[in-house]
Order: C-alpha cells, then structure tokens, then sequence
C-alpha cells in the first residue's frame, strides 16, 4: 500500500538510473501481472545516451512540421523504457485482454522501481504515433507504440508525503437479485458501514498478528 499511494509522476530525474540488469530483476517482478495465457504481448526497447539523442531527434524533425506536442520528446532523464504492444493472434485471448496485460506490467514495473527509489514519469504524446520513432525502434506492423517510461533518480525536494486513499464507494455496485433493487444512497452506506466494521477487525488482527504490519 505504501508504494501505491506515495508513488508520483517526477518529470526532473537525474542519474543515476537501474543498470540494465536491475531493470531486467525488476521487470521479471512486473511480468507476474496478470496475463491469460502467458502471451507477454509486450517488450521494452532501453535507451540511454546516443540512442535517447536519436529518438529526440526524430521527434523534433517532425514537431518542425506539424503542431507542438509540449513534453513529448524532452527528457532530463538518464533512462528511458520504451514499451511496444505486440499482441499475438490468439482465439481465446482478445487484443483488449492483451493489451490490459501489457498496460499492468508497466504499472507493475513503475511501482518496484518507486519501491527501489527511483522515479519514473510515464510519456505517450507524439511519441506514441511517430512514422520516425517506429522506424528507429524497430516497431513492426502489427506492434502498437504505448509510451515510454522516463526513469531515474528524483531530486530529494520531489519526493511527495503519502497521498490520501481515494472515495470509491459510488465506483462499486451489488445486483443483490436475491433481495431485489437497492437504492445507490442505501449501497453507500451500507458499503462504508462494512468498510469502518472490516478496519476495526483488521486493526485487531494487526495487533495479533505483526506480521501483517509490513506494506
């Protein structure tokens, strides 16, 4: 729970950056997300260095003759993950089954590096939608170009306090067939009241059991 809710979007990151072999650690972690069938519809193209100044490059020939795309290109990072969608023609698993599984490895893998200290800042933009990008990178014709991953190191001033959890009550419903319609006020309440009986439980449960202190 802590590296979900402390976790941010950082646009300024400085070195260092994962070797490739932590971010290699890292991300076999974020291919335990879910994925029907183990088709791992996805790969990450790594760039740093000459190869970042080159994907800019292409992005600013083409911003030259079209509209601005603020951000889209420009990066301070000393590394950026690219993630190309390659789904696999399957007759049980959709492309939208397959394209969740590749959009949960990535969320994955920004959550473990955040746990690792690193910051990340998720791009798409003009990127997403390059004839120049995909040419570089090597995007075959039935791949999709989702984003990029800038990643890196946060400056000690840009690590943000611990965000507030969300109000999702109005986002879950109950058919409740059994007992007929419920009205949405009455599913309100009855969901927070469930929520405050299962937090004093737990919190009994924690001072039973430390181990279930970690996060």
């Amino acid at each position: 729970m802590t590296a979900i809710l402390t976790r941010r979007s950082i646009r300024t990151l400085r070195a260092p950056a994962p070797s490739d072999e932590e971010f290699i650690y890292l991300l076999k972690g974020a291919a335990a997300a879910p994925d029907h069938g183990r088709l791992r519809p996805w790969r990450w193209i790594v760039l740093r260095g000459t190869d970042m100044e080159a994907l800019t490059a292409r992005l600013s020939a083409e911003a030259e003759s079209g509209p601005r795309d603020r951000g889209a290109h420009t990066t301070s990072a000393p590394l950026k993950a690219v993630l190309v969608f390659s789904p696999t023609a399957h007759n049980q698993v959709p492309e939208w089954e397959q394209l969740a599984a590749a959009s949960s490895v990535a969320y994955g893998l920004m959550l473990l590096l955040h746990a690792r200290g690193f910051g990340t800042m998720w791009r798409t933009g003009r990127l997403c939608e390059s004839p120049g990008a995909r040419e570089l990178l090597g995007v075959g014709p039935g791949e999709r170009l989702l984003g990029a991953l800038d990643i890196g190191t946060p400056e000690a001033s840009a690590r943000p306090a611990r965000r507030s959890s969300l109000d999702v009550y109005d986002r879950v419903q109950h058919l409740c067939q059994s007992v007929g319609a419920i009205d949405t006020a009455d599913t309100y309440r009855a969901g927070r009241e469930a929520f405050q009986i299962g937090s004093t439980r737990y919190a009994d449960c924690r001072s039973e059991k430390p181990y279930l202190n970690r996060t």
